[in-house]
């Protein structure tokens, strides 16, 4: 038996078109390992389904994908733990701003440069939210806005 599990991806890593492809990839059919779902394995998700799908339909795509996901490696999509929603739309919309300019580079060049930005910080969303409202269940169920 092969081993296809790879190292997790860190923040401030080189991405290529096949890493960020196998991620997506990953996701999508339920097969990453979970200890390579990292934060920044997930901001390389969100470019590449940004790329394939634009931001309106990574809106409606990505909420499924990810609860499946979790579900998969045996994780729970409740009021504590799992998806959340108020997250992954900010950073799909802020990550779709970032990456904008730069929609003419490999998909691999637009994750690296997203891993070296600000928006690679675990804790980018609480620049926009207070604790208390960013992880309200009402803000992992849905889109809550800013309070900051």
């Amino acid at each position: 038996m092969t081993d296809t599990s790879h190292a997790p991806i860190r923040a401030g890593d080189a991405v290529t078109d096949e890493m960020a492809i196998r991620i997506f990839e990953g996701v999508t059919r339920r097969t990453l390992p979970r200890p390579e779902w990292t934060h920044p394995a997930h901001l390389v998700f969100a470019t590449a389904l940004l790329d394939a799908e634009g931001l309106p339909r990574a809106e409606e795509k990505a909420p499924a994908y990810i609860r499946a996901y979790n579900e998969s490696v045996g994780g729970a999509n409740d009021d504590t733990q799992g998806y959340h929603h108020t997250i992954t739309l900010l950073f799909l919309r802020h990550i779709d701003e970032f990456i904008s300019p730069f929609r003419s580079d490999p998909l691999g060049a637009r994750a690296t440069r997203l891993l070296a930005s600000p928006l690679a910080a675990t804790d980018y969303p609480l620049r926009f939210y207070s604790k208390e409202r960013l992880f309200s269940v009402e803000a992992r169920r849905g889109w809550t806005p800013p309070d900051l």
